[in-house]
């Protein structure tokens, strides 16, 4: 159900006439950009909630730790 050749030809077809042949190669590197800013983002956030549910797995070790080293009563 994605797009076929035919629709991409069109695509192409109606961008060269909406554009012109001198901008489309701005229009272009200008999507290639804002996809690449949006991968990189994405990629800073997923690595930026990795340590916190690394450190969160650490506090919640440690205190199961102090919890077991408690002197019976």
């Amino acid at each position: 159900m994605g797009i076929g050749t035919p629709g991409i030809i069109l695509l192409v077809i109606l961008a060269l006439l909406l554009f012109g042949p001198n901008k489309l190669p701005e229009l272009g590197r200008a999507v290639g950009r804002t996809f690449r800013e949006f991968k990189n983002g994405a990629r800073d956030i997923m690595e930026d909630s990795a340590p916190q549910k690394s450190e969160s797995k650490k506090i919640d070790n440690s205190q199961n730790e102090l919890e077991n080293k408690r002197l019976p009563e």
